[in-house]
């Protein structure tokens, strides 16, 4: 079954449980995959309904210190809802210690050194990494290692 026929049906499961933050998850990365086949005139792919879910997550991440800082709790707690959600449609997420030896891996494999290979190690990562991990915590470990 592919992500496209998941999200169909999980939606038509939130409609029936009346789960209103659910069902307006998915009817969002619905639109956001609708308008991706519009623009681009081609069907989806899953990997690419993939980056869009981690597109909106990253959002969602993004927004959560803006309203700490307006003393919005009402707001940060339905974002940390959606987040949750959106992570059941991504794959397993990597633990920093898995995305510590994939790092490690990747530093060996380049033979590289110093924080100025930082852009060259993140462009090697990154396609390894992809949906499973957030960019943030794998910059992280890069400036650590290097």
């Amino acid at each position: 079954m592919s992500l496209k026929d998941k999200l169909m049906q999980d939606l038509k499961a939130a409609m029936k449980e009346k789960d209103k933050i659910r069902k307006s998850v998915i009817t969002m990365v619905r639109a956001s995959i609708k308008q991706y086949e519009v623009d681009n005139r081609t069907e989806i792919k899953d990997e690419e309904i993939l980056e869009l879910i981690s597109k909106q997550l990253k959002q969602r991440r993004d927004a959560i210190p803006e309203f700490e800082k307006g003393n919005r709790q009402d707001l940060i707690e339905e974002y940390q809802k959606e987040i949750e959600i959106l992570l059941d449609y991504l794959p397993k997420q990597l633990t920093e210690d898995e995305i510590t030896e994939i790092v490690k891996e990747t530093i060996k494999e380049l033979g590289v050194e110093g924080p100025k290979y930082m852009g060259k190690v993140m462009g090697a990562l990154m396609p390894k990494v992809k949906g499973k991990a957030d960019g943030k915590l794998v910059s992280k470990v890069v400036k650590e290692l290097l």
